[in-house]
């Protein structure tokens, strides 16, 4: 038994000696099989075999243990003259044994031809200063609460260290010198080394780990974020903060079920919390709870008496241009309501027209006149079928289900709501099919107008746009162009947006769609279908681990993405979030959540 030195004072208990004794544990045990250090117990297993070939980081089964485990490489470099001089003498000892071999009429073996072969190229390799010779000693300490678990976690690490040809033995009677080497003192009491080439000691590096990397020494710990989840591999927790990376945008892909808008509606939930401003569009009504719950706005199109003008000016916009960047944007929304582009002399007409109603509706470029109330759509086919052009009463036709036909109720008045508030979510449940791409686009242009009026003073708000089943906007090329120049505008508006849909084949295989996942410093994949797995693969540069992962992930499991950084993790709730976050059809929801 080995205890640190003590005096007493008194009644007090006084350290006493140098640093050493301050930080050292209460008292060590030595057995043959362990080493007991404070209340816990201590194993360490040397690396005693390795495979011919190794592959990068073939380290990370052993650090990415779901345990407490001291990984240590204790590495020396062999000087060059050295190193030329054994790598000559054990060539020497190959080729007799090859020679002795034939001269004697005997079968070569095939495990000396590949030692001699390996000795030559590394001679070579060495020769012209590609390569340097190291010993390596390679330590693994388990710890545990008890015998019987030190045990039980010998056995699953030498489990996953033979997952990668490496063979571990305990360091029986000398535990205590093994402990003491996986310590963070540069010292090797056990000098079990193996000499490793470069090559081979340089695939252990950078050492793989499954959590995100902390900040850099001098570099300010990170005071923002919300949680993701846990990481499966290490039970470490999975923080970010969109607001802290290159731009602030995110995009979730997986198929139907696979807990995509749960996700995204824990985030936005915590990101409440940070004064964060969220507006949503949803098409299914999955936000409505969350938003009634919060105190949120719900914008409901398509429900009796809600309507929508799309010629409405920005309200308190006085900069200049705000009448030519609604002339844009009315050509956009045409463009999606006839699902295509019209013709060069319909589009201008269409621009004679849009100049000629807000004219007659008093509004000019002056923004002093803005404040007038703005024409309607039956007011612009007005204007175009009166048109000296024929392409203009021919578009006029064509707009007329929009503007007295049967997609006429969102259009065929002033606007009803305001949206307004922390959290506003448009509701598109109540559209038919034939307009939710342009109920999509209408939501996010009053959104973005809300980003884009200029700050009342100090830096504008931080905000979130989400738009989930994103692929009802991307499978239209204006819409999609439209969705583009939000995510690339808005992170000089202190804006991130956040793509949610299911449809990949729609994101990645359009140009638009790869500009929207280009411009995401923020990567969410969970499960993945067969079916997709490829395009996903390539377009994101996954490993075959990481595919075999997200083909077989259960609900709420996935991918974080962001650079260089990646780790997987998995969606954990509080029971309130949940009641809050959870639509499954089977759940019902009398559980009160008002006294939340």
């Amino acid at each position: 038994m080995i205890g640190r030195n003590r005096r007493n004072a008194g009644a007090a208990v006084v350290q006493v000696g140098t640093l050493a004794d301050t930080v050292a544990p209460a008292s060590v045990e030595v057995t043959p099989r362990y080493v007991r250090v404070g209340d816990g117990f201590a194993a360490t297993l040397v690396v005693t075999g390795y495979p011919s070939e190794v592959g990068p980081a073939w380290l990370e089964p052993l650090l990415s243990w779901r345990g407490r485990l001291d990984v240590a490489v204790h590495i020396e470099p062999v000087p060059t003259p050295i190193a030329a001089d054994r790598l000559r003498k054990q060539r020497a000892k190959l080729e007799s044994s090859r020679r002795a071999a034939a001269t004697g009429g005997k079968l070569s073996d095939p495990y000396v031809d590949a030692a001699a072969e390996d000795a030559t190229d590394l001679s070579e390799r060495l020769a012209r200063g590609a390569a340097r010779l190291f010993r390596v000693g390679v330590y693994l300490t388990v710890h545990a609460r008890s015998e019987a678990k030190l045990v039980q976690a010998c056995a699953q690490v030498k489990a996953a260290a033979a997952s990668t040809l490496l063979e571990v033995q305990p360091a029986t009677w000398r535990h205590l010198a093994g402990w003491a080497s996986t310590l963070p003192l540069a010292h090797d009491g056990l000098r079990m080394l193996r000499t490793m080439d470069t090559q081979a000691l340089a695939a252990a590096f950078p050492l793989a780990s499954p959590d995100l990397p902390a900040p850099l020494p001098g570099q300010p710990s990170q005071t923002g974020g919300v949680l993701y989840g846990l990481s499966p591999a290490s039970n470490g927790v999975v923080w970010w903060d969109r607001f802290a990376q290159d731009n602030y945008n995110s995009i979730v892909l997986a198929r139907s079920g696979a807990g995509k808008s749960y996700f995204v509606k824990l985030e936005t939930l915590r990101l409440l919390y940070w004064a964060v401003q969220v507006g949503i569009i949803d098409p299914e009504d999955e936000y409505v709870r969350l938003a009634e719950a919060v105190g949120g706005t719900v914008v409901r199109l398509g429900a009796a008496g809600v309507k929508l003008n799309p010629l409405d000016l920005p309200v308190g916009d006085t900069r200049p241009g705000a009448l030519t960047r609604r002339g844009m944007f009315l050509h956009t929304l045409v463009a999606v309501l006839l699902e295509q582009t019209p013709p060069p002399a319909q589009r201008s007409a269409l621009d004679r027209a849009i100049l000629r109603v807000y004219e007659d509706a008093g509004i000019t470029a002056d923004p002093g006149t803005h404040h007038r109330a703005a024409p309607l759509l039956a007011d612009l086919a007005a204007v175009l079928a009166a048109d000296a052009d024929p392409a203009g009463p021919l578009l006029s036709a064509r707009l007329a289900p929009w503007v007295s036909g049967t997609f006429s109720e969102v259009f065929n008045g002033p606007t009803t709501s305001i949206p307004q508030g922390h959290l506003v979510v448009w509701s598109l449940r109540q559209l038919p099919d034939e307009l939710r791409s342009v109920g999509t686009l209408l939501a996010l242009d009053s959104i973005w107008r809300t980003v884009d009026a200029p700050p009342a003073g100090g830096p504008p708000p931080r905000r979130i746009v989400v738009v989930d089943e994103a692929w009802l906007l991307m499978r239209s090329g204006e819409g999609a162009r439209f969705l583009s120049r939000l995510a690339k505008a808005g992170r000089k508006r202190n804006t991130g947006l956040t793509v949610v849909t299911q449809d990949v084949a729609d994101v990645l295989s359009t140009d638009l769609g790869q500009s929207v996942v280009s411009n995401a410093a923020t990567q969410i994949l969970l499960h993945q279908a067969p079916q997709a797995i490829d395009a996903v693969g390539d377009a994101f540069g996954l490993t075959s681990g990481e595919r075999r992962m997200l083909l077989s992930a259960r609900r709420g499991h996935g991918l974080l993405i962001s650079g260089v950084s990646r780790t997987a993790f998995e969606s954990v709730s509080s029971p309130a979030e949940h009641i809050l976050a959870d639509t499954t059809p089977a759940d019902t929801y009398d559980d009160g959540y008002e006294d939340l």
